[in-house]
């Protein structure tokens, strides 16, 4: 199937799937679960993920959008660029995961648990916020339930980063085989909510460990590591692969 077969039906189809699909890639689950890992509410990570989407789903938008109304002259363009964008994703899986890693050697990251409140739920938190700040802070943190509260300003960029990068920009190339600019742009919605979906998923599944390890510091602190390991492991394997040209990736599904 391609977007020049069957409009709007094909364009929905076709980009609710590839997007679910997209978000399980190697590299947007390794970010996303760093992210987790670093900073997030086990009970409420979805919220990661669908902050990662939406950033992921922006630049994706705008610069489909206008693939679709100047077609090859745009096109051939950002295939030149596209590496770059590659490159700077290693380049933030890398800093993801020294952060993480950095975070955890100087007894900043801890994980600890609320009884109280609405329910019980899981939080990531720095040591080098003082116990009286946290902990005063802790009721209007709690009851603060507005849309704004749940946005996740570090997952939008990191997913902005993966949008213009990978089998994203693949994506892009089917555009001008679109029948028309609205099968192209209802392509390119359904993409992205597939996206969000998806890693929504992703981020949730993820934070089961985090909520088991709560109660055995020494499980919380394995699974962080693990997170900040794999994500410098698989940024720098990917930086051989974009600069140099080595195929150390190719072991992980397309």
């Amino acid at each position: 199937m391609d977007l020049a077969d069957g409009g709007f039906i094909a364009a929905i189809f076709l980009g609710l799937v590839l997007g679910l699909r997209h978000a399980t890639d190697a590299d947007h689950v390794v970010a996303v679960s760093t992210i987790v890992a670093a900073e997030g509410k086990a009970l409420r990570s979805a919220w990661i993920g669908a902050s990662w989407g939406l950033g992921h789903s922006t630049p994706l938008l705008l610069v489909g959008t206008v693939i679709l109304l100047l077609r090859g002259a745009v096109l051939s363009a950002y295939e030149q660029v596209a590496p770059f964008f590659e490159f700077g994703v290693a380049v933030m899986l890398v800093f993801l995961g020294v952060q993480v890693l950095w975070r955890l050697r100087r007894g900043q990251l801890h994980l600890h648990q609320h009884l109280g409140g609405e329910s019980p739920h899981v939080h990531v938190h720095s040591h080098d916020e003082t116990a009286t700040s946290h902990h005063a802070s802790a009721t209007p943190h709690h009851r603060n339930r507005s849309l704004t509260s749940w946005f996740r300003p570090k997952s939008y960029a990191v997913g902005i980063v993966h949008g213009l990068a990978g089998s994203a920009a693949v994506m892009l190339l089917l555009l001008p085989e679109a029948s028309s600019v609205g099968a192209g742009v209802a392509y390119l919605l359904l993409f992205g909510l597939g996206t969000i979906v998806s890693m929504m998923a992703i981020t949730l599944i993820f934070s089961v460990p985090l909520a088991f390890s709560v109660r055995f510091e020494n499980v919380n602190r394995w699974v962080a590591v693990v997170s900040g390991v794999s994500s410098v492991l698989i940024g720098g394997m990917l930086m051989s692969d974009v600069a140099a040209g080595t195929d150390y990736l190719a072991f992980l599904p397309q």
